[in-house]
């Protein structure tokens, strides 16, 4: 075990492994890619994704991040073509947030990058203990 890793408790070792994580994917993705991304922007894509259109309030309310933080990441997104804003109908305040077809193919090939990482903990830990891990963090914890 990493000695680094040894005194952590389990709020800081959670921390430790889930900043580890993402900065494998985040270098993966920019060392391979054109397009350079940032984990806020990583979120802000999921979100999206995952709501097909949204509001600045939603994924600001969604990813913990201040709403002058989504406003400008938005508008990076916006910037490498990755997402378009458009007029809420409803709403004269708000803009509806979507993925272009980049930003779907983007996030698609970040997940399967997940995916790769994924197996690669799993030959590592074994199909087991990656599986029980899974269970566990998805246990209500009471907190």
């Amino acid at each position: 075990m990493n000695a680094n890793l040894q005194h952590l408790d389990l709020i800081d070792l959670i921390s430790e492994r889930h900043l580890l994580l993402r900065e494998l994917l985040e270098k993966h993705w920019n060392d391979h890619s054109d397009i350079k991304l940032s984990n806020s922007e990583w979120f802000i894509l999921a979100r999206i994704y995952q709501e097909e259109q949204t509001t600045v309030s939603y994924i600001t309310k969604h990813v913990d991040i201040s709403r002058q933080a989504t406003h400008k990441s938005v508008k990076r997104l916006k910037e490498k073509r990755l997402v378009i804003v458009k007029k809420h109908e409803n709403n004269k305040r708000e803009r509806l947030i979507e993925l272009t077809d980049l930003g779907r193919e983007c996030y698609e090939k970040n997940e399967e990058l997940k995916a790769k990482l994924e197996s690669r903990i799993i030959n590592q830990l074994g199909v087991k203990e990656v599986n029980r891990l899974k269970d566990i963090l998805k246990l209500n914890w009471g907190v």
